[in-house]
């Protein structure tokens, strides 16, 4: 079977392409992109595809860009394809994100891949790994300790996202280039051995091969065999997060505890890396952080927390598990000096505050979002603010002087929401901790006269 026909077969296995798409390749001028773009311009015929390309300038090899530019140009115009060039800025992303220089160099390229194929309105991204990239990828991941998520190694499809040459080896794309005298360009980088691909490449797969020379063949079908029982695992993992789930958000996403205990370890992690995933793409997150979390769910206090990178967090609350990358928020500190609305921005609230004499009030509250204080113990004007260290106060009905932080920690208030919880001060005494408990100090008797209502309204 020819070269054409291997990949016309894995374009149909994987139903890669559709009569009529408008493909994006991304072309570097190396072997296997130039391969890519000379097999997909001879199926366009077949498939009435159209056919462009993107070079993704990554800056880091200044001296032999021009001639790549110039080279992929060429090869373009030769086959009557429209060529694209995008600059991506690799070294500042590592230094912000604090990645290596190959994985900020990934993220951005598709991100200018993806760009392109909009602003072209490109249905399909093609790229050019093949069969030995995918069993020196799931070699890494072994090295690494990958799950089998890790070990189904690179997918074929992901979205528009394809990759014709999965199931291609590097041998037969040469003896295809070579036979069709077409030339391309070699990237100096793939030489370097400081990178741990080149290293396998280079140092551990011609001794694999000595042994099992059919070894690259043997890696891509169990990787084949992995993806497809990570689909089925991932089929079971949705259903246990719609039954695990209590809200999300972009950012913050919280689990029900209970039922994650007794969940199967295998469902439990993988649902936790989706979880995971979905508050800020946090892939190939350490098989330990996991670890960690499941101990946090198991074992942990209400409060604990886990921090995993990019600065999210998981946090054992009451009864569910919240994985967040939102900012933790603080109270400003707002000055009322007169009875009136105040809009609380941090906690969307807002607070409104109404003088009235005693006999004009209908609602005297549920102690908890609606109270009546008397206002002749008032004196403006009066602070809405954070908690502070040391607060303390005298719950209502309670009798004695109780610390903040212990009324919080009985009222079971997860610590994350602590800081958002507005407490209302009158002259350095605490009036009403909103939301929760008026301070017995400043409950109406009969001998009041005048009395300010404060109610807590939440903004949706």
């Amino acid at each position: 079977m020819s070269l054409l026909e291997k990949v016309e077969k894995t374009v149909k296995k994987y139903n890669m392409i559709s009569q009529g798409d408008h493909i994006l390749v991304g072309l570097s001028g190396g072997p296997d992109s130039v391969c890519l773009l000379n097999v997909l311009k001879e199926l366009s015929v077949k498939f009435k595809l159209k056919i462009s390309a993107a070079y993704i300038n990554h800056g880091l090899r200044p001296d032999e860009i021009p001639r790549e530019i110039q080279f992929c140009q060429r090869l373009c115009d030769d086959l009557n394809i429209n060529f694209h060039t995008k600059e991506i800025d690799v070294r500042t992303l590592a230094e912000i994100e604090k990645i290596n220089i190959q994985e900020a160099a990934r993220i951005l390229r598709y991100e200018a891949l993806d760009h392109i194929s909009l602003t072209i309105k490109a249905h399909k991204i093609a790229v050019a790994h093949n069969a030995d990239d995918q069993a020196e990828t799931v070699i890494m991941r072994l090295l690494r300790g990958a799950g089998p998520a890790g070990l189904g190694g690179i997918p074929p499809v992901r979205k528009k996202l394809i990759r014709p040459l999965i199931e291609i080896e590097r041998s037969e794309i040469e003896t295809f280039l070579s036979e069709r005298q077409i030339t391309y360009l070699i990237d100096s980088s793939n030489k370097n051995t400081k990178y741990l691909r080149n290293k396998i490449r280079q140092n551990l797969m011609p001794v694999i091969k000595s042994i099992f020379p059919s070894a690259t063949r043997a890696i891509v079908r169990t990787a084949e065999i992995m993806q497809q029982e990570n689909d089925f695992i991932n089929t079971s993992v949705t259903k246990a997060l719609m039954r695990l789930m209590s809200r999300k958000t972009d950012e913050r996403v919280e689990l029900f505890c209970n039922p994650m205990e007794i969940l199967n370890i295998v469902i439990l992690r993988r649902a936790l890396r989706v979880a995971i995933d979905s508050v800020r793409g946090l892939r190939g997150i350490d098989f330990d952080h996991i670890e960690a979390i499941i101990e946090l769910i198991k074992r942990g206090k209400p409060g604990d927390r886990v921090y995993l990178p990019k600065g999210i967090r998981a946090i054992k609350g009451y009864s569910t598990l919240i994985i967040t990358a939102e900012k933790p928020k603080k109270l400003s500190t707002y000055v009322v000096n007169e009875p009136k609305d105040v809009f609380i921005s941090e906690a969307s609230l807002l607070i409104s505050i109404k003088e009235f004499k005693r006999d004009e009030i209908n609602d005297f509250g549920d102690g908890k979002n609606t109270v009546v204080v008397d206002a002749e113990k008032i004196k403006f004007p009066i602070l809405i603010r954070g908690r502070k260290e040391g607060d303390y106060f005298y719950p209502f009905g309670f009798g004695k002087r109780k610390k903040i932080q212990d009324f919080y920690v009985d009222e079971k208030i997860p610590r994350e929401d602590r800081d958002l919880i507005p407490i209302i001060e009158s002259n350095g005494d605490i009036i009403f901790i909103a939301g929760y408990r008026l301070d017995d100090r400043f409950k109406i008797s009969d001998n009041t006269k005048r009395c300010l209502q404060i109610k807590v309204i939440p903004k949706l």
